[in-house]
């Protein structure tokens, strides 16, 4: 478990002098629970931290795949211009759920979840992250079942909001209504690079995909030709009997050496380039979050703008209208400021969330390849040394 420390933040009567405030998480001991349908996996949450916000110095509470996805759905809602963590995808298919391989993935991924929304100097200090790490299991099926954002409008507001939509991408369609886009070279580029990121990420990650897939394959083909070349060699004389019988013995060796190597680039390279493709719709949601806020701000302050334009006409008609006009176009004055404000937000946190994503993602992405590298050496190597050391054997048989 990596202790992860945090500049600017208070040092607590818990926390000596000497050592700077940490919080560290560990997802571990996964365990199916319950059968059938109903069933799923917990996971064991092991929290660290001398920040005096927290309970004590270590904290312990069990969580299942809802609970993150809570954390990750309550982050979305509050903290918006921020690139809240991917999680790994809920699997639809029954017969993978509960394989040890799936499992582990799933644990991997939902322990790099939580310790990138730990380590995040403004997500870290989320009272919804203290509520996952801290919380008992009571206390936590209850926040889970509070809704929030969309989910708590009535089925009435709901489709109202579908009717909005609907009727907006009609006129849009038709030609009546132009969308409202920033325009913004930068940001234009942003969002090309941000696309294109995602289109080669998920090139690498799906042959990255049949690279394990091959590794896999080849170990069994050598495992099945191992055995054949074994049983030639019975049939044998002594001399070739026994050199058919290294090769079998050999060719089973390296057929051990595969599978673990295809583990290796499965946990290591291709997991992580997956990963770097939920982090990029992240990124697009977040864009998505920045266009919603440059709309509603040119639409209220094109709202404004008409509002103002009635307002005068009933003021040069000296309307009894006229303070109730009044009162509605400073609230929408207000409104409009706040929206202009919101959008300038996250267009501060986006900027500075790029520059972070771009480190990590370099960070990220070096150590994949790295262990990508290392693994195919390794591999190529013991393959290499394997089949030098059946050569003068083989040679001696075919030059006899």
């Amino acid at each position: 478990m990596q202790q992860r420390s945090f500049s600017g933040v208070s040092q607590s009567p818990r926390s000596p002098s000497k050592q700077p405030p940490y919080l560290a998480v560990s997802v571990t001991d996964p365990a199916k629970m319950g059968n059938g349908v109903q069933a799923y996996i917990s996971y064991k949450v092991i929290t660290k931290t001398n920040l005096p916000e927290y309970q004590g110095l270590e904290k312990i509470v069990i969580r299942r795949y809802s609970d993150f996805v809570w954390l990750r759905d309550r982050l979305f809602e509050k903290y918006k211009g921020i690139f809240i963590p991917p999680l790994p995808e809920k699997s639809t298919v029954e017969k993978f759920r509960f394989t040890a391989e799936f499992i582990e993935m799933r644990r991997q991924a939902l322990d790099i979840f939580v310790n990138r929304i730990a380590s995040h100097h403004e997500l870290q200090q989320s009272e919804d992250l203290r509520i996952f790490l801290q919380a008992d299991e009571q206390t936590m099926e209850r926040a889970r079942s509070q809704e929030t954002g969309i989910f708590k409008k009535k089925p009435a507001d709901l489709m109202q909001i579908f009717k909005d939509v609907q009727s907006r991408v009609s006129d849009v369609v038709l030609g009546k209504e132009k969308p409202v886009e920033e325009s913004n070279p930068d940001y234009e580029k942003l969002k090309r690079y941000v696309f294109e990121l995602e289109d080669h990420l998920a090139e690498a990650q799906k042959h990255a995909y049949r690279l394990v897939k091959r590794h896999r394959e080849l170990g069994q083909s050598l495992s099945d030709f191992g055995r054949a070349v074994k049983l030639l060699g019975a049939c044998e004389g002594e001399a070739l009997g026994k050199a058919f019988s290294e090769l079998g013995t050999k060719s089973e060796m390296l057929s051990f050496k595969l599978p673990k190597e295809a583990q290796h680039l499965l946990m290591n390279f291709e997991e992580p380039l997956k990963d770097y493709v939920r982090a990029v719709h992240s990124v697009k949601g977040t864009i998505a979050e920045r266009a919603a806020a440059f709309r509603q701000h040119c639409e209220l302050a094109e709202t404004i703008k008409m509002k103002e334009i009635d307002l005068n006409k009933l003021r040069l008609t000296r309307s009894e209208r006229t303070a109730d006009a009044e009162h509605e176009y400073e609230e929408l004055k207000a409104d409009g400021e706040e929206a202009r404000r919101r959008f300038e937000t996250i267009v501060r946190l986006m900027n500075e969330e790029m520059v972070r994503f771009q480190e990590e993602k370099t960070l990220d992405m070096g150590h994949a390849f790295h262990e990508f590298a290392k693994g195919q050496s390794r591999l190529a190597n013991a393959i290499a040394d394997a089949w030098r050391s059946l050569l003068p054997k083989l040679e001696a048989c075919s030059s006899s």
